[in-house]
């Protein structure tokens, strides 16, 4: 059947009249949920101008992967280019390595993995995209008995899509706001993703990839077509 509204539909059983039908989720509608599958250590990152070629070792997650799957690598949604056991290829082009923290990775470096989303799924954290909007730096660290309270510094125009409450992806890691003003935000983290993700890991001045909750991106955008297509208004004394 013809795609509606960007998912397919395709028949199941046989003859005109079908059972039932089966949805298709199209490559680009691809999604993730921010909660890390496992922990994957970095084997080699080697260079292909002009980009490069990461290969990580994903343990389990890489059983059942296929070649063109899409894995979220720390925030940022990549291409399997090849399979050799447990580890996993992936091509960076320059926009990646420009606008991700992982042109800085190297060997033995950790990296948060997630598979994408299928529709029949939980959705446990939030929808992530794996499309990175841009870096924070850990600006402060707090450390309250197993938890940790961590201060990130980020650019204002993300800063302005965030809100205490609400939902953000830091290197892939579904969180909840705690606070947020004109130049930081805060996240609590809690032991077992101090644990299981690269979270635990980070010290004060460290890059982290960030991207902003989905549905501000659409608001942000709609309030500022509105204000576009409203134009200066006419002052009346």
């Amino acid at each position: 059947m013809a795609d509606v509204a960007g998912v397919g539909y395709s028949r199941g059983g046989t003859g005109s009249s079908p059972r039932f039908l089966r949805l298709v989720a199209p490559r680009a509608a691809l999604m993730f949920t921010g909660l890390v599958e496992a922990l994957g250590r970095v084997i080699a990152v080697t260079a292909e101008p002009p980009g490069v070629r990461l290969l990580v070792d994903a343990g389990p997650l890489a059983d059942g992967a296929r070649i063109g799957e899409s894995i979220c690598v720390s925030g940022c949604c990549l291409s399997v280019v090849r399979i050799a056991g447990t580890g996993l290829e992936f091509q960076l082009g320059p926009e990646t390595l420009q606008r991700t923290s992982l042109g800085r990775l190297a060997a033995g470096s950790g990296v948060n993995l997630e598979r994408s989303l299928r529709l029949s799924d939980r959705l446990g954290g939030h929808l992530v995209t794996g499309h990175v909007d841009g870096q924070g730096r850990l600006a402060a660290r707090l450390v309250q008995g197993e938890w940790v309270t961590c201060r990130f510094a980020a650019p204002p125009a993300l800063l302005c899509q965030m809100a205490a409450k609400g939902s953000v992806a830091i290197d892939g890691v579904s969180l909840t706001v705690v606070d947020a003003t004109p130049e930081w935000f805060s996240v609590a983290l809690i032991p077992h993703t101090l644990s299981c993700t690269t979270l635990g890991g980070l010290v004060e001045g460290d890059t982290v990839n960030l991207e902003t909750d989905l549905v501000f991106k659409y608001v942000d955008r709609w309030l500022a077509c509105r204000g576009d297509a409203a134009g200066p208004q006419e002052h009346r004394g």
